[in-house]
């Protein structure tokens, strides 16, 4: 750490959670600034912009009281950090690593930039391995695998919120112990009543032993949004490959996320680009996603599941759109079938995991999962076909085996997808046998004679 400098009477004006300073000591873009008012609040900020003769510090949090005559500034000589130490698990943080929880801070062992680890390109490892939800739809049909970045895709109105406090609170290792599995739940924008929701349910259902909370707050300054998930991906990285565990970080909402940014770069004058957004937003989001993953030599895992909603339910927007170039893949939540209320109203057909096949089959999960997986792809791609034949001519223009892709889609919809509460993925295998067995034989073009045999007609038979 180098020495602290405090500045005086260096203010020129402050306008919303920027503050405008002459340039009269040497600092560095993203040091860390402590900003003391009148009123004796400390601030906490950062150096956003600097040239030879002005400093922009964004103030992470209200600039009501700051005058431009009696503001002190501390320029703190680093950029900003985050001390972390041993008993993480269990603990609530707000925006910038400051317990909610009434709890001491964490006792200091390490004090790490908020940037990220910087790791050689060559040191990554190919994620492997099975994380279990406990959501049919993501288990079965687009499985995540440790050390993966997958998005879910959802829109205004749908439950997102709901399925990510179940999967913080399902999500396992399968052959791993259970202390070596944490999950670290970044709330981004969210409401006093979601974040106290989010709190309640992880408190209640005993996951919160091995969960560490981030909160902002909707009513949080947009700078400090910024730092969130920074915080919290600290965090995830120190206990990932310090402590050796394996790591899922939630992230709700990315939307939120990126209109901060958005109003950030807005109000430091920056050239906005396509709808408005910075150009640099692909790097920024990169500068997250990216910091999931598996490293050589280090026993732990880091895998990400950011959830952002989609502007006008339009997949094409900005954020999704840029979302999908960084990550591996994703999950999309589908109108049609929340109205027809099936929950969760996972849309498996544009939902994809690029790297399931690296977590899969034998020595993983279960040897017949991948072309189970496919042959349902398949079956359910052909029953919405004839869905929309059915349509244009009725189901009396159909042939036997378009009805038969008629009653399987429903129930894949009905029995499969839709879920009452959390399923094994040998349960979730299970209810997928049994409604291959509504096709005949030489439908089932996925799976070996064996398979049909042994899996779907037997199976289907004891049922």
């Amino acid at each position: 750490m180098r020495a602290e400098l405090t500045v005086r009477n260096v203010a020129q004006r402050v306008e919303g959670p920027l503050l405008f300073l002459k340039r009269t000591v040497t600092v560095g873009l993203n040091d860390a600034v402590q900003v003391i008012g009148q009123d004796g609040v400390v601030r906490l900020g950062r150096v956003a912009t600097l040239d030879e003769d002005s400093i922009i510090v964004e103030v992470l949090e209200s600039t009501a009281g700051l005058g431009v005559r009696d503001t002190v500034v501390s320029m703190l000589g680093e950029p900003v950090s985050f001390d972390l130490g041993p008993n993480l698990l269990g603990r609530v943080f707000d925006s910038v690593g400051r317990p909610l929880d009434g709890q001491a801070p964490i006792p200091a062992m390490r004090r790490i930039r908020i940037d990220g680890m910087t790791i050689n390109p060559a040191r990554r490892a190919l994620p492997r391995d099975f994380i279990e939800t406990g959501i049919t739809a993501i288990d079965l049909m687009n499985c995540l695998v440790r050390g993966q970045k997958l998005p879910l895709f959802s829109g205004s109105g749908l439950p997102h919120d709901r399925l990510a406090t179940e999967i913080a609170q399902r999500a396992r290792l399968r052959d791993d112990p259970a202390g070596d599995f944490a999950v670290v739940f970044v709330g981004i924008g969210i409401s006093h009543d979601v974040a106290e929701a989010f709190r309640s349910a992880m408190e209640t259902s005993g996951a919160l032993g091995h969960t560490v909370m981030f909160l902002n707050r909707a009513d949080e300054s947009s700078a400090q949004r910024l730092l969130t998930p920074r915080y919290a991906l600290t965090a995830a990285e120190y206990l990932a490959f310090e402590e050796g565990r394996h790591v899922l970080v939630i992230m709700t909402d990315m939307t939120n996320y990126c209109e901060a940014l958005r109003e950030v770069s807005a109000s430091h004058g920056e050239i906005p680009g396509r709808k408005g957004f910075p150009g640099y937003m692909y790097s920024d989001l990169a500068t997250l996603f990216e910091r999931a993953g598996c490293l050589h030599g280090k026993p732990g895992t880091l895998t990400q599941l950011p959830i952002l909603t989609l502007p006008g339910d339009d997949i094409g927007h900005p954020i999704p759109d840029l979302t999908g170039y960084i990550t591996e893949g994703q999950i999309v939540l589908d109108r049609d079938l929340d109205r027809r209320r099936i929950y969760p109203p996972i849309n498996v057909l544009p939902s994809l995991s690029r790297l399931m096949a690296y977590g899969t089959g034998e020595g993983f999960t279960h040897a017949d999962h991948p072309a189970l997986a496919s042959q349902l792809f398949a079956a359910y791609a052909n029953s919405r076909r004839v869905r929309v034949l059915a349509s244009v001519m009725g189901q009396e223009g159909l042939s036997d085996i378009d009805r038969n892709y008629l009653d399987f889609g429903d129930r894949f919809e009905e029995q499969l997808i839709s879920q009452p509460g959390a399923r094994t993925l040998n349960e979730s295998m299970a209810i997928a046998w049994e409604i291959l067995a509504v096709l005949p034989d030489s439908e089932l073009t996925r799976l070996s004679n064996e398979q049909i045999e042994t899996c779907v007609r037997r199976k289907s038979s004891h049922a």
